[in-house]
């Protein structure tokens, strides 16, 4: 909007040049004479006509609609979209949020864009195949200035399905409280990428591999997923998390000791854990539910337990059961736990406890132990995550 006496100055030289003239044809009518390969009765005019016109469009003299300034291009053109297009319009009666009631007569698309382009000296040009077109179209202005021309690069459409990225929806969705802000895991937009803790290097990776390409492509979060995991799978610690949690009590040992890795293959350190009678911890629903009453299992990193009743009882610590087949499940103590819930990107969230050694990883990626990748943060003395993947 600043630059409007820029493009005046270029539209009085090409019509100077007998490329552009101002039609007073009606725009319908304008539109099936182009369409038909004719010229419409005003097109090859002086140019001396044409200036006059344009003097009266600047000057307020036609209503919206009466006059349309057009570039010339070739009315044989085998696509009629590429033939003369319209390049000024008159808009009255509108107060611009910058130049207020300054100008009336506002350039189009094609016509600032080629200008702008030009005027900044770029040498190549990124855009969407929808816009091909428009391309052709911008071309005529810098064959008739004798300008050279920027290289142009047309990419394909990304479909992104089941992905939420139209911000009139979003800014609705926020005002009815749909979403918690642009940054809610439910959404595709960067904000709620890093705040799933998905790293940039992954972002930027993807599309170099993807590359720029003229067919239409589906964005595979899949893809994604997996240079991100390359990325954090070495630096993120491992903690145990559990949802719809049930309270269990070990019975037949006063004491348990164990320890975990923070990590399977670096030295990051143990999570040390030191049970005392009474020994109470927290299970993942579905894995007691899914235990037969007498079933021997492994609590990872801790110990053996069989299921009795509405207990377990300790079964000494020889890893042999794994090897005949017993199930590892993983596990929180209740004494040195935190509430922690973990938000999801369809919207769930999964409540339960966290190892409170966790408390330490805010603010970073971790792994939840058959879980997932999760982001941390603290929130009131408790932790809130955000799924990341698996």
């Amino acid at each position: 909007s600043d630059r409007f006496e820029i493009y005046y100055d270029y539209a009085r030289k090409l019509l100077e040049m007998g490329k552009a003239y101002i039609t007073e044809v009606p725009a319908e009518e304008w539109r099936r004479l182009k369409n038909e390969s004719k010229a419409t009765k005003d097109r090859d005019l002086p140019p001396e006509e044409h200036l006059e016109r344009w003097e009266k469009m600047l000057s307020g003299y036609y209503d919206e609609g009466e006059a349309v300034y057009a570039v010339k291009t070739d009315l044989q053109h085998p696509n009629p979209a590429i033939r003369d297009w319209a390049a000024f319009r008159i808009i009255k009666n509108v107060e611009h949020p910058r130049v207020g009631d300054k100008y009336i007569v506002y350039p189009l698309m094609n016509f600032s864009v080629a200008i702008d382009d030009h005027e900044l000296q770029l040498t190549h040009v990124l855009r969407g195949k929808d816009h091909l077109n428009n391309t052709y179209r911008q071309m005529y202005l810098y064959d008739y200035f004798g300008w050279r021309k920027p290289v142009y690069i047309h990419y394909g459409w990304v479909t992104m399905k089941n992905t939420i990225l139209k911000t009139s929806v979003i800014k609705e969705g926020i005002k009815k409280g749909i979403y918690s802000g642009w940054d809610d895991p439910q959404l595709g937009t960067l904000r709620a990428l890093r705040k799933r803790g998905i790293r940039p290097e992954a972002i930027r990776k993807y599309w170099l591999q993807v590359g720029l390409k003229e067919v239409d492509i589906e964005f595979s979060w899949d893809t994604l997923y997996a240079y991100n995991r390359e990325i954090v799978d070495p630096i993120a610690p491992r903690y145990f998390f559990v949802w719809d949690p049930i309270k269990v009590k070990i019975i037949g040992k006063e004491k348990i000791e164990g320890r975990s890795p923070l990590h399977p293959s670096k030295a990051m350190g143990f999570r040390e854990y030191n049970l005392k009678e009474p020994i109470e911890i927290y299970l993942t629903g579905n894995d007691w539910k899914r235990t037969e009453e007498g079933e021997l299992f492994r609590l990872k990193d801790l110990c053996n337990v069989k299921k009795i009743g509405k207990h377990l009882e300790y079964a000494g610590n020889d890893l042999a059961i794994v090897k005949r087949g017993a199930k590892i499940i993983h596990w929180v103590p209740t004494e040195d736990s935190v509430k922690c819930v973990v938000r999801m990107p369809d919207g769930k969230s999964m409540e339960g406890y966290a190892e409170r050694a966790a408390q330490k990883s805010a603010g970073n990626i971790v792994q939840f132990e058959r879980f997932g990748f999760v982001q941390l943060y603290k929130k009131n003395g408790e932790i809130e995550g955000y799924f990341a993947h698996r």
